[in-house]
């Protein structure tokens, strides 16, 4: 008769708490990704257009430290929010290497209209929780972020 060793017993997937973290997370960014893909903006390129809303004009290096990214990745997203006539560089007169990145009217007349499929999409999938759950599982949420010291905004 052959031995053959015992496997041990493991939790299952659904034991763990990141499997649900991120089960939810995958679903609710999916449906903000297809709702903003409707308006021909992706999730990377919201994060950067409310930034901006808020920041009138940005220095790109400050937008990346800001939200976690890199330089390179800021560039490419400032392109292409240029490309769709959403953004706008300009170079300073003294130092033309210096350059500052700003909403154009009409990405900040689309903002708001973005914010507000964000507020429905928040709504869709936290809507029914009772507030003070809501208010408790954003202060978890929150807590993790800071005891991991966890910097670069989601945006896939």
């Amino acid at each position: 008769m052959t031995n053959i060793p015992s496997r041990p017993e493991l939790a299952t997937l659904e034991a763990h708490l990141g499997y649900w973290l991120r089960f939810v997370s995958n679903q609710v960014s999916h449906a903000f990704g297809l709702k903003l893909a409707g308006r021909g903006v992706t999730v990377a390129e919201w994060v950067v257009l409310r930034e901006l809303y808020d920041a009138e004009t940005c220095v790109p290096s400050a937008l990346a430290d800001r939200l976690g990214m890199t330089r390179g990745a800021i560039s490419k997203l400032a392109d292409r929010l240029e490309a769709k006539g959403l953004a706008a560089r300009r170079a300073d007169t003294d130092d033309r290497r210096f350059q500052t990145l700003t909403l154009s009217a009409g990405g900040r007349a689309l903002v708001p209209e973005l914010a507000a499929l964000a507020d429905a999409n928040d709504a869709d999938f936290f809507g029914h929780l009772d507030p003070a759950d809501r208010v408790r599982l954003e202060a978890v949420l929150r807590d993790i972020v800071r005891r991991k010291g966890l910097k670069a905004v989601p945006v896939d």
